[in-house]
């Protein structure tokens, strides 16, 4: 299930596109300010983002550019009322992936937002790498320096989400959606066990630490 991220003051807009995104299987966030949805994107890490030009607080261009700042690569689709050619310009220029002018066919937003997945997972490496650290998802084998790593599935995908979001604190609640599946219990400590896994095995060797614990935030990739 992909995240998706709407960033728009009109809450008739928000309205039909939570509704009918997630009618199409997508999990669906919304924002009404600028500065809302970068918190919201910094917290949840949305897999693509739907974002209005006229903004309160801060407008779409500037919202697109510390998205950019964040991850250059999270695809993102303007969404205004300005059809005019050079605004369609300046948004590509800034980084947008695509452009929709108001009003729109829902079906036509659908469409572009899984093109845009299917293009992101397409350019994705095969091969993630971190300092000393790889994962290969084609074959789920992993390395640290010269010595292979064995990895169950589960360690597998957890890491796979550190190696996706180096140096990002990943909230907790945010793992478990990506790896367990929405609705997940919360309260369990099964995080916090495949961690755990993982820094000894990642470790086995004497290497120093990179999946370090953020209190009170989440983990986060880096290095020691």
């Amino acid at each position: 299930m992909h995240k998706v991220l709407v960033i728009d003051d009109d809450p008739a807009i928000t309205s039909v596109l939570k509704r009918g995104l997630a009618y199409e299987g997508f999990a669906v966030d919304t924002a009404s300010t600028g500065p809302q949805g970068l918190a919201i994107a910094r917290d949840h890490n949305p897999d693509v983002v739907v974002l209005d030009l006229m903004l309160p607080g801060i407008d779409g261009y500037e919202v697109l550019r510390r998205l950019r700042q964040a991850d250059e690569c999270l695809p993102v689709l303007m969404l205004s009322a300005n059809d005019a050619p050079e605004a369609q310009v300046k948004g590509f220029a800034d980084g947008a992936d695509d452009y929709v002018a108001k009003p729109f066919s829902l079906d036509v937003i659908v469409a572009r937002l899984r093109a845009l997945m299917r293009r992101r997972q397409a350019e994705q490496p095969d091969v993630l790498r971190f300092d000393d650290l790889s994962l290969d998802t084609g074959t789920r084998r992993a390395r640290r320096g010269t010595r292979d790593v064995e990895l169950t599935n589960t360690e597998f995908e957890v890491l796979r989400q550190f190696l996706l979001h180096p140096r990002r604190v990943l909230p907790k609640h945010m793992l478990m959606d990506r790896v367990w599946g929405y609705g997940f219990d919360g309260g369990t400590n099964v995080l916090e066990v495949y961690v755990k896994q993982l820094r000894q095995k990642l470790e086995a060797a004497g290497e120093p630490r990179l999946i370090h614990t953020f209190r009170g935030a989440g983990y986060v990739l880096r290095e020691c």
